[in-house]
């Protein structure tokens, strides 16, 4: 009889002051390369819908995320754009070892707004009929570090150095060259692509052996080891369901282990 006589209070608590009231779940601050922001938006709906837990979501460049868990960002979860810096979280005992893996692998692609600059072997950048290039800080995102080896393997990093915009990171890079403030930069290809092709203007997708792989990998920071739901979205990560809308952003998938 008691809890009839509060039933009606009780069946108002979910939309309690008109906010849903989230039972059972919890949040987790992750931290994403810029690099991978729209698939994890996406990633980030559908696990939530699946498991009732929040990612809240913080984009930025690898180097500098590193730099805010050294002194004490509350991450519990950093979805690098490389796979060093989650190994040195790990040797440095602020992430946990036996968490690391690869949920991506990243493609480099050489951008432009203009749809008849840059051919498909991107010889645009040895005839050099532009006065801006953007890349990404070689020091905080690996996209600009696997720029600055492209451009090596090429023999054309001296020639075109003086022409640089350089992003802090992947995103601002490309926002550089969509604005028109450079006429074409280095990007990632989950930035430009649409199921498979380019979306607009011209590019040239970088072949792989020109730059170390851009191996992306996901660590488990300490601050969320005691927290089942970053365990939840680690695991989900490796899913079926975040597997297809990684491979549709453009990126290559790593094998999966068991986890």
């Amino acid at each position: 009889m008691k809890i009839l006589k509060h039933l009606p209070f009780l069946l108002l608590l979910p939309t309690l002051f008109g906010q849903p009231i989230r039972l059972l779940a919890d949040d987790i601050q992750v931290a994403v390369a810029a690099n991978f922001s729209a698939p994890m938006e996406l990633i980030a709906t559908e696990f939530e819908k699946a498991t009732s837990h929040r990612a809240l979501l913080t984009f930025g460049s690898t180097g500098k995320f590193y730099t805010q868990i050294q002194h004490g960002a509350p991450f519990e979860i950093l979805l690098a754009a490389d796979a060093r810096t989650p190994e040195k979280l790990v040797a440095e005992g602020a992430a946990l070892a036996d968490s690391r893996f690869t949920y991506a692998i990243g493609r480099l692609v050489l951008w432009s707004l203009n749809p008849d600059l840059v051919d498909a072997q991107g010889a645009i950048l040895a005839e050099g009929g532009f006065k801006h290039l953007a890349i990404a800080s070689p020091r905080l995102a690996p996209y600009g570090a696997a720029a600055i080896e492209t451009l090596t393997r090429l023999g054309l990093l001296e020639m075109v150095r003086s022409r640089f915009v350089q992003g802090e990171n992947i995103s601002q890079t490309y926002q550089f060259v969509a604005s028109g403030n450079a006429e074409l930069g280095f990007v990632a290809k989950s930035q430009v692509y649409t199921a498979g092709k380019l979306n607009k203007g011209s590019g040239w997708l970088v072949p792989a052996e020109l730059h170390n792989p851009i191996r992306q990998d996901a660590v488990l920071l300490n601050r969320g080891k005691d927290n089942p739901a970053a365990a939840s979205l680690m695991k989900y990560l490796t899913s079926d369901s975040a597997r297809a809308v990684i491979e549709a952003y453009g990126y290559a998938l790593p094998p999966v282990s068991p986890r």
